[in-house]
């Protein structure tokens, strides 16, 4: 019984410790003229979509939640952030050469398709970014026409 009180506090000490530690959750500035939104045609029922399922880990305007201001947790969202805007950045969209923007919106759409985003795990914690079979049609309706609209037209 001892040895579990040792190991409680070791562990809350630690936990305590770990909330010295917080990682970078400043979201960089960017120039809104290079916002996808901004670079080409964004009907607003995929901006819409894209605000509410995508636009927390694949933007600069991400929308911290109240957990992660609490190591560890803090450690692995911010991680997941960095992760997904270095994946793809809709706030950047307009740094993207034009065959890199194909193949963003081809990405978009083939992990959408077998459901690989938004993650499980963000979405465990976020329901309403679920994305809906409409929602999912929507979505790769306008990126597929979107990815053909740019190798046809080379903008």
């Amino acid at each position: 019984m001892k040895t579990l009180k040792v190991i409680g506090g070791i562990i809350l000490l630690a936990l305590l410790v770990a909330q010295f530690f917080r990682p970078d959750r400043n979201d960089p500035g960017s120039d809104p003229t290079l916002v996808i939104g901004q670079q080409m045609n964004v009907p607003p029922s995929v901006r819409s979509i894209l605000e509410r399922s995508c636009f927390d880990c694949h933007s600069n305007q991400t929308r911290w939640p109240w957990y992660s201001s609490f190591a560890p947790v803090s450690w692995l969202v911010a991680n997941d952030v960095k992760e997904g805007r270095g994946h793809l950045n809709f706030s950047e969209w307009g740094t993207y050469t034009r065959k890199r923007q194909i193949a963003k919106l081809d990405m978009m759409v083939s992990e959408v398709d077998k459901n690989q985003m938004p993650l499980k795990t963000y979405l465990l914690l976020h329901r309403d970014a679920t994305l809906s079979e409409a929602d999912k049609d929507v979505l790769c309706t306008w990126a597929e026409q979107a990815s053909d609209s740019l190798r046809a037209t080379g903008k």
